[in-house]
Formats: C-alpha cells, structure tokens, sequence
C-alpha cells in the first residue's frame, strides 16, 4: 500500500548554519521535483549535443551550402547514401556519424544519473572526460589524414569515452542493485 509522505519543511539561513540534509528518499524526489537543477552529467550531455551541431555546421554544413550558394552545385547533388566529395569532406560526414551514434547512449546514460541521482565527484568527472574525448575524437578524425597513427590516436579517445560510459553504467547499477 502506498503511503503519502509529509514534506519537512526547508529550513532557512536563518534557522540554521547548516543547509538541512537528510537521508529520507522522499524528501530527496521532493527536492528534485522542486529545484531543477543542471547537473554536471546532464551540461555535459548539452556540450555533446552543442559540438554534434557545430561539427556538422562548421564542417559538412559549410562544404555543401557553400557549393550550393556558388552555384557550383545543385543540392540534390548531395544524396544521403553516397560517399562523394573532398578526402577531408569525407571524415567529417564520418565523425559527425559517431556524434550522431554515440549521443543516444551518453543521453541514456546521462538520464539513468539523472533519475536515480548518482552524483559525485567522479560521476563528474567521467561525464566530462567523455565530452573531451569525444571533441577531441573529432578534432583529430577531421583533421588529420587517416594513417596508423591517427587511427590510434582516434581509438585512444574513443576507448577513453568508452571506459567512462561502462564506468558510469557500473556507479548506476551498483548504487541501485536490489531497489527494483
């Protein structure tokens, strides 16, 4: 049978010195449903959907309207499936490709913190250790020709962000196994 709970009252600067805590898991919903807050995790989150836009407005954006508005090609000359256009070009629509792949899972991932509130130092710092990793994945995918060494390079960064989203997945499960 579900029971409704009593909110305790917020205590001010003005009862206390302290800001009042507590453990009580109805309280902690009440504040999250009162004080939305921007977590770490979840601005993190936004920097990755930012730099997926800028990536491909500055990169596959830029290359096709600046064609089109020259004149030097029609736009239906930019087929979804084909694999045309400058080396460069190419590793572009190709990184804007793994932003697109990987923005879903960090979201899903981002929400599990979010819902279940984990939070902390660490949860911190992994969630921004994946948005680094992930601009600087791009960074080198654009800009460097594809040799062993970039692709290593590029793998290091990809491997980074991978280890933090099973990290991350892991703090989630831990935190609530057996609350199901």
């Amino acid at each position: 049978m579900l029971r409704r709970a009593a909110i305790p009252r917020k205590l001010t600067g003005a009862d206390h010195e302290e800001p009042y805590l507590t453990a009580d898991p109805e309280y902690r919903m009440y504040e999250r449903q009162t004080e939305a807050s921007m977590t770490v995790p979840v601005w993190m989150l936004l920097g990755f959907a930012t730099w997926t836009a800028l990536l491909l407005l500055f990169t596959v954006g830029i290359y096709r309207w600046g064609r089109i508005l020259s004149g030097r090609v029609s736009i239906r000359n930019f087929p979804a499936d084909a694999a045309g256009g400058e080396e460069w070009y190419r590793r572009a629509t190709r990184a804007h490709a793994n932003c697109i792949e990987n923005l879903p899972v960090f979201g899903a991932i981002v929400f599990g913190l979010y819902v279940g509130n984990v939070t902390g130092r660490l949860v911190d710092a992994l969630a921004t250790a994946v948005l680094i990793a992930r601009i600087f994945q791009s960074l080198v995918h654009v800009g460097f020709v594809h040799t062993n060494t970039v692709a290593s390079v590029r793998f290091a960064f990809f491997f980074a962000q991978f280890v933090c989203f099973l990290w991350l997945i892991g703090m989630i499960v831990v935190t609530h196994a057996g609350t199901a």
